[in-house]
C-alpha cells in the first residue's frame, strides 16, 4: 500500500513538473509584433518596447538575480555589450526579481544595461515563459531578438549561458548581411 501511495506521488510530482517545463503555446513566433512592455529597470527608469523601436533588441528573461546561470549569462552579455552596440542592439534582461535584487545583482557584476522587474510575472506570461508553481513563479531562460520594426526576428530556447551572447552576436551579423544583400 504504501508503495502505491509512494507511486502515486512520484506520478503527480512528475506530471507537474511536466507541465512546468513544458514550453508555452503563447511563445511568439518568428514574424510576430513582438509583445509591448511597461516595467522599471533597477534604478526606477520605466521602459516599454517602443523605447526600442528604431534599434535592434536582446531581450533576454532569466530565472533568478546572482544565481551561477544567470550571472554567467549576464556576464557574457556584459563582455560582448560593445559588440552587440556596434550591430546596433541593446541589451534588456527581464525576471521576477525586484527592482533592488536587480540593483544590487547589476552593481555587483558592473552590468551596464538594464534588468526589468516583471514582479507580478505578466510580461513573461505575455512572451510565454513564465513558469507558475502557484507559490513560486520565474521566467524560464529565453531570449527574443527583436528587429527594429518590433518584429521577433529570432526566439532561443536552449541557452547555453557560457556562449549564448557570442552566439546572438553571429546570428545578428548574419541578419545584418542577409538583409544588406
Amino acid at each position: 500500500m504504501k508503495i502505491l501511495i509512494i507511486l502515486g506521488i512520484l506520478g503527480l510530482v512528475a506530471l507537474l513538473l511536466a507541465s512546468f517545463l513544458a514550453p508555452s503555446d503563447k511563445i511568439p513566433k518568428i514574424g510576430e509584433t513582438a509583445p509591448d512592455f511597461k516595467l522599471p529597470d533597477q534604478q526606477g527608469k520605466v521602459y516599454t518596447l517602443e523605447d526600442f523601436r528604431g534599434q535592434w533588441l536582446v531581450l533576454y528573461f532569466y530565472p533568478k538575480d546572482d544565481t551561477p546561470g544567470c550571472t554567467e549569462q549576464a556576464c557574457k552579455f556584459r563582455d560582448d555589450l560593445h559588440q552587440l552596440t556596434v550591430l546596433g542592439a541593446r541589451v534588456v534582461g527581464v525576471s521576477v526579481d525586484d527592482r533592488n535584487s536587480h540593483a544590487k545583482f547589476a552593481k555587483k557584476y558592473a552590468l551596464p544595461f538594464p534588468l526589468l522587474a516583471d514582479e507580478g510575472g505578466e510580461v513573461a506570461a505575455r512572451y510565454g515563459v513564465l513558469q507558475n508553481l502557484g507559490v513560486v513563479k520565474m521566467a524560464r531562460r529565453y531570449t527574443f531578438l527583436i528587429d527594429p520594426q518590433a518584429k521577433i526576428r529570432k526566439v532561443y530556447d536552449k541557452v547555453e549561458t557560457s556562449r549564448h551572447s557570442k552566439e546572438i552576436v553571429e546570428d545578428l551579423t548574419r541578419l545584418l548581411a542577409d538583409m544588406k544583400a
